[in-house]
This record gives C-alpha cells, sequence and structure tokens, in this order.
C-alpha cells in the first residue's frame, strides 16, 4: 500500500464539555417509548467532565448534532427525538448508576453508551436487565456484546472500532514499514491497555524487545523510558489512553528516543497533541475508522462541514462514532416502524451495509461490527499520511 500526502488538518478531538447530570437536547414532551408518544427517548450516557471528557462529550456532540438534523427533517414517522444525556463524570460506577437512572425514570426506546470500556461494561447490565437496545459508539475491547460464558448480550450492539482490528492494522503496517524490533508499553490499570498489548505481540511479527508497564494517573515515566531506550527498539507501541500517551510522548522525545511510536484510537485526538506537544508528534501513527479530506467518504466529508458548522471544531474518532450510533439509532426505529425497544432490537441484529460516516456499519453474529480502518501518521503534531487497511 502507497502512503499518500494527506492535505487536511488535524482530526481533532474536543473542547470539554460540562454540564449537569441530565440534559435535554431536543425539543419534545416529557414522556416518551410507547407508540402513542409523541416522541421518542433516546438516552444518552457518557463522560462529559472527569478523566474520559476528551472521549464523552465529543460522541455527545456527535449524537445531538445527528438528533438536531433528524428533527429538522420531520423527525421519525413525524415523531421528535427526545434526546436526554447523563454526565457520568468518567466513573464507572456513575456511568451504571446513571444508565439504570435514565432506563427507570425516561423511558427510553435505545440506550447510547459510553466511551471507555470499563464506563461501557458498567451501563451493559442495566440496559439487559431493562430490555433496551443499548449502542456502543467508543468502546474498543473485544468481546463487549459477550457475557462471561462468551453468550451474546441480546440488547447490546458495537459499532467501535475493536481492539483486535487496531493491532491487526498497525501490526501489519510495522511489517510494511520493516520495523524488526519494538518496545510496548502498556496501561497495566485498565483492559483497554492490557488487551492492546498481548493482541499487538500476536500480530505483530517482529520482536518485542522490551515491555513496561504503567499506570493510569502516571505522570513521570523517565524509568521505563530510560529501560526503553537501552534497548534501541525500531518501534514503541503505547497500548494506553491519551493522559498518560500524551506524556509518554513528549518524555520519549526530550530524552531523545527516536523510534517510530505506534498508537490506538485514544491516542486519536488533540489533548493528546497538546499534551505531548506537537513537535514531538513526528513518525507517529494511529489506527481509526474516521477520515476525512481525500481518503474520506462523501458521506465523511459532508459530516465534517456540518460539524464544523454547528461547533466551530473537527470532528474525530469519538464524534463521527456518536453521530453513527445516533443514526443507527434513528434507523432502526424507523425501520422496525416501532418505539418498542424488542422490536429496534430486532432490526439492529438485521442491519448491513448501514452507511456511516466511520464506514459502512455490519453487525457479526456477536453483535460486534466489521470494518475497514486507516493507520494516520502525523509530522510536527499534524497529518502527514493515510494508508488504508482492509479488514480480514
Amino acid at each position: 500500500m502507497n502512503l499518500k500526502k494527506f492535505g487536511l488538518t488535524l482530526l481533532s478531538a474536543a473542547t470539554l464539555a460540562a454540564c449537569g447530570s441530565v440534559t435535554q437536547t431536543a425539543n419534545s414532551s416529557s414522556s416518551a417509548g410507547s407508540e402513542d408518544s409523541d416522541a421518542i427517548n433516546i438516552g444518552g450516557d457518557f463522560g462529559l467532565t472527569g478523566s474520559a471528557s476528551a472521549y464523552g462529550s465529543y460522541i455527545n456532540d456527535g449524537a445531538t448534532l445527528a438528533f438536531k438534523e433528524i428533527n429538522e427533517a420531520g423527525g421519525i414517522d413525524g415523531k421528535e427525538i427526545n434526546y436526554v444525556v447523563t454526565d457520568n463524570k468518567s466513573n464507572v460506577q456513575e456511568s451504571a448508576n446513571e444508565a439504570t437512572r435514565l432506563l427507570a425514570e425516561e423511558n427510553l426506546s435505545v440506550l447510547l453508551a459510553s466511551d471507555i470500556a470499563a464506563s461501557t461494561e458498567a451501563a451493559i447490565q442495566p440496559a439487559e436487565n431493562a430490555q433496551v437496545p443499548m449502542i456502543i459508539p467508543s468502546a474498543t475491547v473485544d468481546d463487549l456484546t459477550l457475557d462471561s460464558q462468551g453468550n451474546v448480550f441480546d440488547y447490546v450492539f458495537q459499532i467501535a472500532f475493536q481492539i483486535s482490528n487496531q493491532t491487526e492494522a498497525l501490526g501489519r503496517f510495522a511489517d510494511e514499514k520493516g520495523w524488526s524490533t519494538a518496545a510496548v508499553l502498556q496501561d497495566n490499570s485498565s483492559d483497554y491497555g492490557q488487551n492492546l498489548a498481548s493482541q499487538f505481540e500476536e500480530d505483530y511479527s517482529g520482536d518485542v524487545v522490551i515491555k513496561e508497564s504503567f499506570l493510569s494517573g502516571d505522570t513521570d515515566f523517565s524509568s521505563i523510558l530510560n529501560n526503553v531506550k537501552a534497548q534501541n527498539p525500531d518501534v514503541l507501541f503505547i497500548a494506553g489512553y491519551y493522559p498518560e500517551g500524551g506524556a509518554i510522548v513528549k518524555q520519549a522525545r526530550e530524552m531523545g528516543i527516536d523510534a517510530a511510536i505506534l498508537g490506538p484510537n485514544g491516542l486519536g485526538n488533540d489533548e493528546f497533541i497538546n499534551l505531548a506537544g506537537a513537535e514531538n508528534v513526528t513518525d507517529f501513527y494511529y489506527a481509526t475508522i474516521f477520515v476525512t479530506g481525500e481518503y474520506g467518504s462523501d458521506a465523511a466529508n459532508e459530516f465534517a462541514e456540518r460539524y464544523r458548522a454547528e461547533f466551530d471544531t473537527e470532528p474525530d474518532l469519538f464524534s463521527a462514532g456518536g453521530y453513527d450510533a445516533a443514526r443507527l439509532a434513528a434507523d432502526a426505529i424507523d425501520r422496525a416502524g416501532s418505539t418498542d425497544p424488542q422490536a429496534i432490537r430486532d432490526a439492529l441484529e438485521e442491519t448491513q451495509d448501514f452507511e456511516g460516516v466511520t464506514g459502512n456499519i455490519s453487525f457479526d453474529e456477536d453483535h460486534s461490527p466489521v470494518m475497514d480502518s486507516f493507520v494516520v501518521g502525523y509530522t510536527e503534531g499534524e497529518i502527514s499520511s493515510v494508508e488504508a487497511v482492509t479488514a480480514e
């Protein structure tokens, strides 16, 4: 595959949104979810504040834009969508509590939840208990749609870019670049980091010469980076989220580590660039399913234009995921011809080739997505290359 110049500004993440515990973002009556109601209630459970807010706030912005557009176009069968979003404060227990409360109090037809894996997992059982379909726009851990016995959850559907898709793309990319030795830095406090690290080791054909761990909230990485520097790897893979990832890149470059750096979708936002320093984000590559411009679909580019007009900032993977989750929810309601959660669940299960801004979305037998991807490269904090990777 040939790398080409990608002449656009950075796929940005977000200005952080702060709001109260529940915000109504569409005009409607106060009740919904029944056939004789004049509105359709859809809930959102995201971290609008706290450590995951650079994800949750942008997912929410994407969903808000989608529902606004749908309502302005006449709603679904003449009914407006009443989008009721709650701030789980990037806290796992709050995510479970808020999902439970929304499902009990708001008569939802669909729940969108959440951002990072832990908060998403916390919302699953409340949705299953309430028998209301839940769409996962962002969390990427494989098997999120399966219970501990490996059975498919009845009401949970994942459209996010799974970890195995990301590591396959990054492993193949590293192999094609001829990087034969790698260092792996793993966030040992999250399933996301641990799963990324172990899966990358399977998908990368070179030698992992060193593997180091860190924890969420760590700020000084000098010790593990000194160990990495001593091994002089060709490439460094950061298996974690942007707060630690940004600091790692900054400190690595300042220590003179000039290896190429790979990252997952969790590093694909402006907060990562800000933390790392744009001058340090060179020879850096991350996996994504959303690009605009030359490599973007018409749907992605048109969405980006509308998003910029609405929020005065660039959309990123997370805002695109929120937009797609919202539109898919509306599409399933329309196909079901009903606001009944069971009918909507059945329609979601039958989804094939839904045209999203992140690509065409289909579900496999596990309610997981089948999607192509991209590896996006940066030079001094600006996108400089994009390579398409076809799903296998």
